[in-house]
């Protein structure tokens, strides 16, 4: 199936998975995300088909066991709002369910009658209407279509299901804290974030996760693969939902907005880590030293002081540093490259940064002031250098002479002036 497409397959189709493209609706709950940012964070949901456990008749028992469960919980959930004591049980297997006409539709997975199969690809179902269904997928019918956007769909429910985008409502509540999804396997996906469940293992390094699909999302890791391409400049992605963030870059569009300061970010948890600005929160901690970071890549980042790892080289001179944006920085010497300009003046600058050290000439800012003497500097340098007048630090020698200096402009000047002895007294002699 097309994974572009929003389009649900039935419940009872025992292959069949709901799986989500963006980030995992336990980490959308844990982030406390609005209805709003939900909708925007969280919109491309699709249908993938779970690998061929088997097709022989031996396995039907489990699987059947399966569809029944899940279709009775949804049954029960819709129909009274919340989870219920169950009065018809299977005795052979003990499940559960609320009608005797699901037990009766279960109890064919122990007597394996009126089974039905699809004869294209051999998956079973005990319900004739499910794989009436189901037998859609192969054709590329898709009767039902929403009114609202146009999004067909091969069965009705899953049409009533996707309406609830556009209406809001979301009728299924987490118990444990109130979270509301608009569908109820959402709302088992969410309860893992309480449980700790994570029933999908990656098997070649044993990673876990809460849902199939971001298991089947990390496998790229291993495989390099990278099935989205930006069509406007090549750029290859894991996930869709990465690459419609990407198409962001081309468009220019920030749509999440500071409510303090009006900065704007393409992100959402990149306005998540700017807020901490305002409020001085910094929830990541070094457990080597006292440092502590608003976002966990600058912890990382922070952590190679400690280990002296230094991953991103030059390619041309071979130095090496300790981040990404420091490499990308430094490769501007080679290219000449400039690409922050003041708009006051024509100076340029191969950093951000310095631009920004930079305006403090025009704006006249001295944001960095002396305890001892309130002498106030544009540059945090600037002020460490002044603040060796009071401690009479002299960290620069010259390795000739033997003298020492507070200032390193001093000490240039100094050895400047050896250079110019030296050579006059050669001529001299």
């Amino acid at each position: 199936m097309d994974e572009q497409n929003q389009d649900w397959v039935d419940y009872d189709v025992y292959k069949i998975e709901i799986k989500e493209e963006k980030p995992d609706l336990d980490l959308i709950t844990q982030d406390r995300v609005t209805t709003n940012e939900l909708k925007e964070e969280n919109q491309e949901f699709y249908v993938s088909q779970v690998k061929e456990e088997t097709r022989h008749l031996d396995s039907v028992e489990q699987i059947s066991i399966k569809e029944e469960q899940q279709e009775a919980e949804n049954r029960s959930t819709a129909t009274a709002g919340s989870e219920q004591q169950s009065t018809h049980r299977c005795q052979q297997c003990d499940q559960a369910f609320t009608t005797p006409s699901d037990l009766q539709i279960h109890q064919r997975v122990h007597t394996r009658e009126n089974l039905n199969i699809c004869d294209q690809c051999g998956k079973i179902f005990t319900r004739s209407s499910n794989l009436k269904s189901h037998q859609q997928i192969h054709t590329g019918m898709r009767p039902y279509s929403c009114d609202q956007c146009g999004a067909a769909f091969t069965a009705l429910r899953t049409l009533k299901k996707h309406k609830h985008v556009h209406t809001g409502e979301k009728p299924y509540s987490c118990s444990q804290c109130g979270a509301a999804f608009s569908r109820y396997d959402y709302l088992k996906i969410h309860k893992r974030v309480h449980t700790g469940e994570k029933p999908y293992s990656c098997n070649q390094c044993g990673a876990a996760f809460t849902t199939l699909n971001t298991l089947k999302i990390h496998h790229r890791v291993h495989t390099g693969e990278k099935p989205y391409s930006c069509d406007q400049c090549g750029a290859t992605f894991t996930t869709l939902s990465n690459m419609k963030i990407h198409h962001r870059v081309h468009t220019g569009e920030k749509p999440y907005s500071c409510d303090q300061c009006g900065a704007t970010f393409t992100v959402y948890h990149h306005l998540k880590n700017h807020k901490r600005v305002h409020t001085g929160e910094k929830p990541y901690s070094c457990d080597q030293c006292a440092a502590a970071f608003t976002t966990i890549n600058i912890l990382k980042s922070h952590k190679r002081v400690h280990t002296g790892e230094k991953p991103y080289s030059c390619d041309q001179c071979g130095t090496a540093f300790a981040r990404y944006d420091h490499l990308k920085s430094h490769k501007r010497v080679h290219t000449g490259e400039k690409p922050y300009s003041c708009d006051q003046c024509v100076a340029a600058f191969a950093r951000y940064d310095h631009l920004k050290l930079h305006k403090r000439v025009h704006t006249g800012e001295k944001p960095y002031s002396c305890d001892h003497c309130g002498a106030a500097f544009a540059r945090c340098d600037h002020l460490k250098s002044h603040q060796r007048v009071h401690t009479g630090e002299k960290p620069y020698w010259c390795d000739q002479c033997g003298k020492v200096f507070s200032q390193h402009s001093n000490l240039r000047n100094h050895q400047c002036v050896e250079t110019v002895e030296t050579v006059e007294t050669e001529v001299t002699v």
